[in-house]
């Protein structure tokens, strides 16, 4: 099992949610978070501030995880500064609390 964190701008998170929705990948958790990357946040009167952003965060099978991140990029790229990272990390376990099953 993999684990894919896709931080993505906000007005994007529509598209990436529903193209993967059409492609059968129904479980996303999504929240708002802030931050800032490479391009250091914005700069407002000398100052810089986060930048809100929307993590997009599912699991899935391994074979799964390629097909998923190319529907993220392509989804996602608007091709300026900011578009978002994907992160893909490994689950060693996953429960559901209500029935108690392990694994996806």
């Amino acid at each position: 099992m993999k684990m894919i964190w896709a931080v993505v701008r906000p007005e994007m998170v529509d598209r990436v949610v529903g193209a993967l929705g059409d492609e059968g990948y129904a479980a996303v958790t999504r929240f708002d978070v802030y931050g800032r990357g490479k391009q250091k946040g914005v700069e407002v009167h000398g100052l810089n501030y986060d930048v809100p952003k929307t993590m997009l965060m599912m699991v899935l099978e391994d074979e799964r995880v390629e097909e998923a991140v190319r529907i993220i990029k392509d989804h996602a790229k608007t091709g300026n500064i900011g578009d978002g990272r994907i992160f893909v990390a490994s689950i060693e376990e996953a429960h559901t609390i209500r029935t108690g099953e392990m694994g996806l």
